[in-house]
């Protein structure tokens, strides 16, 4: 564990709660189509609120929207006072992002606490200025000793549960932010751009479920704008809109951000789609991401622009955030013998190899999209993630795995995790090659939390071809459990900065900790 308690006293970011909330809130009718209200009329606004993304030792990526053409100006500073605050220029932002912008900021001090306020000006007269939007985050520490504690899920909005202000909305993001950590990791599925709201729903024992709806969550996504509309759904909700101002994101995306289960090239059979070519839905999704989270993929060129990348958080940890997504092979039985594009792609594999051998963090945590052993339907003979229920020797898209298990063994690369979401629900999984078809791979755990806002799933079968072992599960018997029925999880990682021990811990929402796990610094398997 690290030095920090998982519920801090009150220091560090808690100072600023009461701001930040004030800052952050805001009243949603139950039926929004446009944006919060804001306070000084005439003058650009932020009332969606900020974000920041990315964050390392010296650099972050800071967001906003506005309500109308603005120049973004990010200040930052040491104190809550702004004194000697240092000012940031942003981007003119307008309708070709729908009115998002990010600013990059570089050469922040390491481990230490930034406070920041974002203020919109109108771009003809900057003197004519919105109401600031402020927020926090603590750069990445420099010393291996101030240790690192961050949470992960994933799967926000599905199934058609969506924010319920009969409950208070997304109250999981409001638990998540009083354990006040580094930095949020979600794992995917931070919309469900295939996923309608109704209304309202009634669930096996009578009760109702009331959704805040809006004209974007009324169809499946097809157009740029119903994209975004599905992205600027969940900050309709006051809970997720302070954890925002207070605890920084690294994002990822899966499949429902564009539609379940798809794949590369795939056209679509599929009556509620008048578009059927998944690349162009694709695109349109993607373009509605980037405007919509602080990543780094936004100042990239068109050449660069991948969503996999590496996040370094100081000596102690490096993040490796995987595409399992947008280089796949299209979705099949997965009993190929031979499989160069797989889950990740040739180049994406190339990269995380060299990446991890790079790597000098005492934990290379490897943030998968999707997980390794758990066979994942997709429909009645294809499959959607790398186990294809086959126990054997790997096939299909377990080649690629086992390539990479195998490098990281011959390579001695020590302290590797693996991290997800996906399934709708909590389980640990120790991989281990005396239980295994493939055996040249040294033992590793797997960590699976979620869903954060959606349904909850009976858990997955096992594929025994890299010798998972269900240590720990969580899950419904019956599909699509609502979050009024059934407790959301996350995830919590913890790495003390003195021993460089990394201990998980799976949380369920109401602040059970139903599972825990320490494991050891500095070595290639356990």
């Amino acid at each position: 564990m690290s030095n920090r308690p998982s519920v801090p006293a009150p220091g560090r970011r808690t100072v600023l709660r009461g701001s930040l909330l004030a800052s952050a809130a805001v009243t949603v009718p139950v039926a929004v189509t446009a944006a919060p209200a804001f306070a000084l009329s005439g003058r650009p606004s932020a009332s969606w609120g900020v974000q920041v993304g990315d964050v390392t030792a010296s650099s972050a990526l800071v967001w906003v929207r506005s309500d109308r053409p603005a120049r973004m100006v990010v200040e930052t500073s040491a104190t809550e006072s702004f004194r000697r605050a240092r000012t940031w220029h942003g981007p003119l932002i307008g309708a070709r992002t729908d009115f998002t912008g990010t600013t990059p900021l570089y050469g922040l001090p390491a481990g230490e606490q930034v406070h920041y306020r974002v203020t919109l000006a109108d771009p003809h007269d900057p003197r004519r200025t919105g109401k600031p939007v402020y927020g926090t985050f603590r750069t990445a520490p420099a010393r291996r000793r101030d240790g690192v504690r961050f949470l992960w899920s994933g799967d926000i909005a599905g199934q058609g549960w969506g924010i319920n202000p009969d409950i208070g909305g997304y109250r999981v993001y409001d638990e998540m932010r009083r354990l006040d950590p580094d930095f949020f990791l979600c794992s995917g599925d931070n919309i469900y751009a295939d996923g309608v709201l109704e209304p309202s729903v009634t669930l096996p024992d009578g009760r109702v479920w009331r959704n805040i709806t809006t004209v974007e969550k009324s169809k499946v996504a097809e157009t740029l704008d119903e994209y975004r509309g599905n992205f600027r759904y969940n900050l309709l909700d006051d809970n997720l809109r302070a954890f925002n101002a207070q605890v920084p994101s690294i994002i990822q995306w899966d499949d429902h951000e564009v539609r379940n289960n798809w794949y590369p090239g795939q056209i679509l059979d599929d009556v509620r789609y008048t578009e059927k070519n998944v690349d162009l839905l694709a695109a349109r999704s993607m373009r509605a991401f980037r405007e919509y989270f602080p990543v780094p993929t936004l100042q990239a060129s068109p050449a660069e622009r991948r969503m996999h990348r590496v996040v370094r958080h100081g000596p102690l940890l490096d993040l490796f955030v995987l595409d399992m997504r947008s280089f796949r092979n299209a979705n099949s039985p997965g009993r190929q013998p031979d499989d160069t594009t797989g889950i990740l792609g040739a180049e994406q594999l190339s990269w995380l190899k060299r990446e991890l051998s790079r790597s000098r963090a005492v934990w290379k945590v490897i943030a998968a999209d999707m997980p390794l052993g758990l066979v994942v339907p997709d429909g009645a003979t294809d499959f959607e993630a790398v186990a294809q229920g086959d126990p054997g020797a790997p096939l299909g898209r377990e080649l690629q795995i086992a390539e990479l298990l195998r490098h990281i063994k011959h390579r001695g690369i020590t302290g590797t995790v693996w991290l997800t979401a996906d399934v709708h629900y909590t389980s640990a999984q120790h991989y281990a090659p005396e239980r295994a078809a493939f055996k040249d791979f040294a033992p590793f755990w797997e960590f699976v939390s979620g869903p954060l806002a959606a349904g909850s799933f009976p858990a997955n079968a096992l594929d025994g071809t890299f010798g998972p072992d269900r240590v720990f599960v969580r899950a419904p018997d019956r599909e699509n459990v609502s979050p009024m029925e059934q407790p959301q999880f996350f995830g919590e990682v913890d790495i003390d900065g003195e021993s460089g021990e990394l201990t998980v811990r799976l949380r369920a929402q109401g602040g059970t900790v139903l599972f825990s796990k320490v494991l050891q610094p500095g070595r290639t398997g356990q």
